[in-house]
């Protein structure tokens, strides 16, 4: 592997506050997405009692609609999520990663949140570079992340299929280390450097699935892990009110689960990728050839180039060629 695990959980216990931040977001998200969930399923069982003699099915309706409702808010606080969690957490380890100290407590959270400002500006403009680069990484993953590719053996098609599953959910974090690569350059124009930074990671994407695929099942085993270690627990809870019990009380297990995986698991998958990624890439400069690969496999990589001239445009800079080589091309 091209990560140290040992030297990620450093990583992570320096970093503390933004660990106890995220945790302290997801949770009330949790919990919200729980009390909604509990509230549409009590109103639903209620309309039941009046409406027919069996509830049951009203009550379970009403926790889904709560459930919906959560689920819809969460997706348009996404752009801030990212703006103000992911990407200030990102800042910091890069400072640390680089040796640079940083301020305790609430101070650590404020100063990561100036970085990401003087990067990327607004939130929608951080928002759209990660919507943009999970968009190309999509595509190129398709087209190169085959295992047929790696294991040409024919009649393994099944295994294949779950083995390509296991990578996708292994480069769930790619977008963040690409940001990541932003702020550790210190790239005036976002759109700019994360253009190379994708070319990199293509040139080096069979590095990148080897460790990857390592860390998707340590990240899932994880959540898994803490998924029974609460199922218990909810049970107990769930036990109390009757009418959010059977399969609600999976569905809040799971989402318990996706809180904690998100404030505490999931900065673990992304620091050790991101380790690799500066290891990897380390002495290198982006390839034309792969540039032209992931021309092909993706139309939308050539709108890096044109926002990044608009941006210059925008900002009254001259326009710049690629970001300044590290070295040499990968093979």
């Amino acid at each position: 592997m091209d990560f140290k695990i040992g030297e990620v959980m450093g990583l992570m216990a320096k970093t503390m506050p933004f660990l106890v931040f995220r945790f302290l977001i997801y949770f009330a998200i949790t919990l919200t997405y729980i009390l909604m969930t509990g509230v549409g399923a009590g109103v639903g069982y209620g309309i039941g009692r009046i409406a027919t003699e069996d509830p049951a099915g009203f009550s379970m309706w009403g926790g889904i609609i709560g459930f919906g409702i959560v689920s819809a808010v969460a997706y348009f606080l996404r752009e801030y999520l990212l703006y103000m969690v992911k990407a200030g957490h990102i800042a910091v380890l890069v400072e640390l990663m680089e040796g640079k100290e940083l301020p305790q407590g609430r101070g650590q959270i404020d100063h990561a949140q100036k970085i990401v400002r003087e990067r990327f500006a607004e939130s929608s403009v951080l928002f759209g570079v990660d919507q943009l680069i999970k968009a190309v990484l999509k595509a190129f993953n398709r087209v190169f992340f085959t295992i047929t590719a790696f294991i040409p053996i024919p009649g393994v098609q099944g295994i294949a299929k779950f083995i390509n599953t296991v990578i996708n959910l292994s480069l769930t974090y790619l977008d963040e280390v690409i940001l990541a690569y932003n702020i550790k350059t210190g790239s005036d124009n976002p759109w700019r450097s994360s253009r190379t930074a994708l070319i990199l990671y293509a040139q080096n994407y069979k590095a990148f699935l080897k460790n990857a695929f390592f860390l998707a099942f340590v990240i899932w085993g994880l959540t898994f892990l803490v998924f029974l270690l609460i199922l218990g627990p909810v049970l107990a809870i769930v036990s109390f009110i009757p009418a959010i019990a059977g399969p609600l009380t999976l569905i809040i297990a799971v989402v318990m689960a996706w809180g904690i995986k998100q404030a505490v698991i999931e900065p673990i998958g992304m620091t050790a990728l991101m380790q690799v990624f500066f290891k990897v890439t380390e002495g290198q400069q982006a390839n034309p050839e792969w540039e032209g690969k992931l021309d092909s496999a993706s139309k939308k990589f050539s709108k890096f180039k044109d926002n990044a001239l608009d941006w210059d445009r925008e900002k009254g800079t001259s326009p710049q060629a690629d970001e300044p080589a590290q070295g040499n091309a990968a093979a």
